[in-house]
Parts: structure tokens; sequence; C-alpha cells
């Protein structure tokens, strides 16, 4: 338990260093480029106010996810809003985004940004997504883009997304997973940000699994692709994953 806070805590201060906009090893270079990368358009990159691209997750869970007009939808780590902001383009005005996110830095951003682009129907509330400040049954869509990744407990994190998910409600969710083991040589030799990154990655069946105890029926891998290990050591290349992976309540 005490690795557990003790990880949560260094995140949260790397998170906060890119809130910020200070130097951190997490935050890439060229945030534009990066979200090239992961499968975002110049459409969508330039539809949202300038900051809010940050380049740190591992997919495209709005492209995915087929969200309709008048959906509520909950961003788990939004960030600095930029899932959030393409989700309220899909919704409509008769819909609604719900960001969370563990970092007050990371809240104050995703507000200015919100406030940059006149949004009037999406909201961010500061929070952990173990215990998400969320009502029952009250989201159609919940996605994320590489943060539960994060959690020391991503059974509790799918229990309160099951929770706060109306009935027949989905997720769409990206994030990294691993295949088979790492040296432990590997691991220590890693900088201490990707080493905390990686050790909280679940292995690919152990992951789905856990969303389907959760209670999710239909869990089903959508898009798979080997994770970039370009800032990584080479050892690991093909044992990172990135998924992302829909279910419905």
């Amino acid at each position: 338990m005490r690795r557990e806070k003790d990880s949560k805590k260094f995140m949260k201060e790397q998170y906060a260093k890119v809130a910020r906009k200070q130097d951190s090893s997490y935050c890439p270079s060229n945030p534009i480029e990066q979200a090239e990368a992961l499968g975002y358009s110049e459409q969508e990159i330039s539809s949202v106010p300038e900051g809010a691209v940050m380049g740190m997750g591992c997919g495209n869970p709005t492209s995915l996810a087929e969200l309709k007009e008048g959906e509520t939808v909950l961003d788990l780590g939004c960030g600095g809003g930029f899932d959030a902001f393409l989700a309220v383009q899909k919704v409509g005005q008769s819909g609604r985004v719900i960001g969370v996110d563990m970092t007050s830095e990371m809240i104050k951003r995703a507000k200015e940004n919100a406030l940059k682009g006149n949004y009037q129907n999406v909201e961010f509330k500061l929070g952990e997504i173990e215990n998400l400040p969320v009502d029952d049954d009250c989201i159609d869509v919940v996605i994320s883009n590489c943060v539960i990744n994060h959690s020391p407990d991503k059974l509790a994190t799918f229990n309160e997304v099951f929770r706060v998910l109306k009935p027949n409600g989905r997720i769409l969710v990206a994030d990294v997973v691993t295949e088979g083991e790492f040296p432990e040589d590997v691991l220590h030799s890693l900088d201490k940000i990707w080493a905390e990154w990686i050790a909280g990655a679940l292995g690919k069946k152990e992951y789905l699994k856990t969303i389907k105890k959760a209670g999710f029926r239909g869990v089903t891998v959508v898009a798979e692709n080997p994770f970039s290990m370009s800032e990584m050591d080479k050892r690991l290349k093909g044992k990172i994953i990135s998924i992302q992976v829909e279910a419905r309540k």
C-alpha cells in the first residue's frame, strides 16, 4: 500500500509539471506531432483551443466510441481537455461532457482551455478514478486515454465506471498492457518516470479479465498496436502494447 501511495504521488507530481508547462520526462517534446502519431487528424487537433493537446495518450478513444447527439460522456484523466472537447463536438448542445483528473493543475488548465473555446456543456472535476465524483447511473459513455494504467487498483476503477454508467452504457478506453516478463535489470535501468509507468501496467489477459470481473459484457479489443518505444529502452520492444477496448454495462 505504501508503494502504491508513493507511486500515485510521484505521477501527480509529474502531471502537475506538465500542466504548469515545466520540464518533465513524461512530457512529449512535440505534443502535436505525438497526437498525430496516435491517430488524431489535423482537423481534430486544430478544432480545440491551443494548449489542450498534450500528446500523452496511447490512442484516440473518441474516434471509436461512436458518440451520439445528446449523450453524456465521462472522460477519465482528462488532462488539458483534448478528448473532452472532441467529445463535446460529437454530443452537441444537447449532450454533456464531464472530465475528471486527479491533478488540480490539470483541472485548472482544462477549465482555462474551456473558456478559450467557449464550451458551455463541459465541466471538469478534481477526483481520483477509483472514487469518481459522479452520481450513479448517469453516464452514457466513459472514455479514457492511457490513464487507467496508472491506477493502483484497476478493479476499483472499473467498478466505479460500472457504477456511474446507465444500464447498457458503454466504455471505450485506450490503455497500455504488457506481453511477457520484463527483466529486472531493464526495469531498474529505466528513468523513474518510465519505471513507474510500466510497473502499473497489467498483462493483456489480466486487464480484460479485470473489466469482466467488474460486471461488463461484450469486452472486445477494437484496436491494438505495438506501443512506440522511441522514448524507452529498446529491450522492451514488443512487450508494451496499446489497446483500445469497448464493453457494455
